[in-house]
């Protein structure tokens, strides 16, 4: 019985491709960082495992595959992936949509945290040899608001409710008045949404200007869900407490970004979920799937390439 045949777009050299081994042993499968490797595979190919590749040479491979009938994306946010002709094909299209979920939420726990604990007072009165008692606050009690309510938001959910928070989330499908809600009530605000056109620019001067003075903003979705000089101005003039942040409009952050000089924010430089174990993880996902598509069955984390996500 004649197997699948496997493009890999990605660095032949990277270890954690070792996993692929676990595919079954009539699975033709061709690794490569260059469109002309695939020359001979390409026709006959029926699915395309996505890595860390520039979209420009997915696009390039992608009419030399004219058999393909599911793609894999490594990672989670597809709004860089989807050109038009893949947008447009009716392939299967799947992501990484989980393997974030445990890291992130444990960082917009470590955010909280953060605020409601005062850390970088008591790292500044620790440099400052400064001894002074001052008031801290709990998680317990405070509520926290997720827009975006998928893997991420839900994982950072369960954590929240294991420190007494109240949580209340919405998805793609909410009425204005939830949103207005979840603003004027968030102790915390979490950003977990991906980016399409409904939510670029989402969180903009008047959604901010909706949020309590003592709230603060956590983004782990993407950059551009938030107006970024709206969210400067709003730290600068106290209209919300602080932000967390680990997603920006421009990655690397500009040296001399506002952002960079603001005591009120805490900055990952979008590493959040940058862990040791994360691409085995997602190479896990992918031959779970690959399993699934041979038996004929619905993948997990099918994209509606319409809604971007």
């Amino acid at each position: 019985m004649p197997g699948h045949t496997l493009l890999v777009l990605n660095d032949p050299a990277a270890r954690y491709l070792a996993l692929l081994d676990r595919l079954p042993a009539e699975t033709r499968i061709v690794v490569a960082e260059r469109a002309e490797a695939f020359g001979k595979a390409a026709p006959e190919a029926d699915v395309v495992l996505v890595g860390a590749v520039p979209r420009t040479l997915v696009e390039e491979v992608w009419p030399m595959t004219p058999n393909v009938k599911w793609v894999h994306s490594m990672w989670a946010g597809l709004e860089t992936l989807l050109f038009p002709a893949l947008a447009e094909s009716g392939v299967v299209l799947t992501n990484g949509k989980g393997v974030f979920a445990r890291s992130l939420a444990e960082f917009a726990l470590t955010g909280m945290l953060w605020f409601a604990k005062d850390v970088r007072r008591m790292r500044r009165q620790q440099r400052e040899k400064h001894w002074e008692k001052f008031t801290v606050s709990e998680l317990h009690g405070q509520h926290l608001g997720i827009i975006g309510h998928g893997s991420i938001g839900r994982a950072t959910a369960a954590l929240a409710s294991a420190f007494g928070m109240q949580v209340r989330g919405v998805g793609r499908s909410h009425r204005p008045e939830e949103l207005e809600e979840i603003l004027a009530h968030s102790d915390f605000l979490l950003l977990s949404a991906p980016l399409t056109p409904e939510t670029r620019g989402m969180i903009g001067e008047a959604e901010l200007k909706k949020m309590k003075p003592g709230a603060v903003l956590i983004n782990l979705g993407r950059g551009p869900v938030v107006v970024e000089e709206a969210l400067i101005r709003a730290l600068k003039e106290g209209w919300i407490r602080g932000a967390v942040l680990d997603v920006y409009d421009q990655e690397p952050l500009p040296a001399g970004h506002a952002l960079w000089e603001m005591d009120n924010v805490l900055l990952s430089p979008h590493c959040a979920d940058n862990t040791t174990t994360w691409l085995n993880e997602a190479m896990e996902l992918f031959i779970e799937n690959f399993g699934r598509f041979e038996r004929g069955e619905n993948l997990k984390n099918m994209a509606d390439m319409k809604a971007g996500y």
